[in-house]
């Protein structure tokens, strides 16, 4: 058996090479290998063969920041040789692109209602189906109830000093606050007058009364305001509901339905005008802007003793929007002018001449421009003043014994990506504000990116 089995192993020659070479290798991968005995080999993974680093492809992130890089540097090469060019050529660019903004309606009417609702909201197809079916006549037959958009009017909130407005006295001067508004009328630009009974909203052509039992007093001085019901009243066989009239009431006894009114705190007076047609509703907002300019002389004038008057009208909200604007608007300017002077501060400490020179000329003008264009230019103007500090600190950043064109070439080739990709979105931003349905949206996003 032991020569059956020497006469089948090969001889040394007939050996393969690579057997052989195997057995010539050094023995440093064997000695460093752990051998099986010392693994667990339950745990023991096979080791997974991988590529020399050296063989990897790398993938490359800045395809395109490398050449916009590179290109903002050969133009911060050229702003450094030529600053005065690009300076003019700056200024004239923005003379010439924002003259257009001279055509944007300056004293145009703000209409809250188109600022702050949908363009085409089911809303208003709905109140225009509601005024197609239910018509309207401020004229002849006005409903304050029927209108399905907000009415203009004037309202006067009376308060008592004593204990109750049910009172002769109090009456009376009430009455005499009533006559001092329906008496007020408003000169037009030809010198034609406007009196409060050319725009009223009226009721079989008499003017509808600011307070019903008010007006039942007026006729009827006998009337003994110490049997009046509530919330409905009946005079002369005419029921008169009360109920959005008077408040802080004191209710007695059921006399049917209602219960007697003992005490009331306070009354509302109610002036509604007309708004149907175009030329209604502007006289109608002339007589109110004219009765919010003359009121406080008004009830100074009456020297009332036993009432506490304050009013509101149909236009206190948007005036007072117009107001907040004109005095924050100030501030604004007063910010960015710190913001530049701050700017010139840093630059002098660091003693760039240069910038300082060029970015003084170039603020004085953006700012003398925001001033005459308004607000608008100003707002497009503010927009890169953290641009400004990002270049600044930049600047900083760079060797002092290169020169000017080394300089702001390293300046434009570190910040320019960056500010350019901050400009992309402020564009989209605000044409996405452009074509939302809210008007107000315009000029929106770029607050809420900030």
């Amino acid at each position: 058996d032991s020569e059956s089995e020497s006469e089948l192993e090969p001889p040394d020659a007939a050996r393969p090479a690579s057997q052989e070479a195997s057995e010539q290798r050094p023995s440093t991968e064997q000695e460093d290998r752990p051998s099986l005995e010392d693994k667990d080999l339950s745990l023991w993974e096979p080791e997974i063969q991988t590529p020399r680093a050296a063989g990897r492809r790398r993938c490359h992130t800045d395809c395109l920041e490398a050449p916009l890089s590179s290109a903002f540097g050969c133009l911060g090469w050229a702003v450094g040789a030529h600053p005065w060019f690009f300076l003019l050529a700056a200024m004239m660019l923005t003379a010439a692109l924002g003259s257009g903004l001279i055509y944007l309606p300056k004293d145009k009417e703000e209409d809250l209602e188109q600022q702050y609702t949908p363009i085409g909201g089911p809303a208003k197809a709905e109140r225009r189906f509601v005024q197609a079916h239910f018509t309207t006549n401020d004229s002849y037959r006005f409903s304050a109830a029927r209108r399905s958009t907000e009415v203009s009017f004037a309202s006067i909130l009376v308060v008592a000093n004593a204990a109750s407005l049910l009172e002769e006295d109090t009456f009376t001067e009430v009455s005499r606050l009533d006559d001092a508004v329906q008496s007020v009328s408003v000169e037009e630009v030809n010198g034609t007058q406007i009196p409060y009974t050319q725009v009223c909203a009226k009721y079989k052509n008499v003017c509808v009364p600011p307070n019903p039992l008010l007006n039942a007093w007026q006729q009827n001085r006998t009337l003994d305001l110490r049997n009046v019901t509530f919330p409905i009243f009946d005079y002369e066989d005419h029921p008169i509901y009360l109920g959005g009239f008077f408040g802080g009431n004191a209710l007695g006894k059921r006399m049917g339905r209602n219960q007697l009114l003992l005490q009331t705190k306070a009354l509302r007076l109610l002036y509604y005008l007309k708004t149907e047609r175009l030329e209604d509703k502007l006289r109608s907002k002339q007589w109110l802007a004219h009765f919010l300019n003359q009121f406080n002389n008004i009830k100074n004038g009456l020297n009332l003793k036993n009432i506490k008057v304050v009013h509101f009208t149909s236009l206190s909200r948007q005036l007072e929007f117009e107001a907040t604007s004109k005095t924050v608007i100030p501030l604004f300017h007063l910010a960015y002018v710190l913001i530049i002077l701050f700017k010139k501060f840093l630059a002098f400490w660091f003693s760039l001449f240069f910038l300082f020179t060029n970015s003084l000329i170039f603020a004085i003008y953006s700012f003398l421009f925001a001033i005459y264009f308004g607000f608008i230019c100003f707002f497009f103007t503010g927009i890169g003043v953290d641009d400004m500090f990002i270049m600044i600190s930049a600047w900083q950043k760079t060797s002092l014994m290169e020169g000017i064109r080394e300089r702001m070439s390293h300046v434009y080739s570190k910040v320019a990506v960056s500010i350019t990709i901050t400009t992309v979105t402020n564009i989209l931003a605000f044409y996405t504000g452009v074509m939302s349905s809210f008007r107000l949206c315009m000029f929106l996003p770029q607050p809420v990116r900030r």
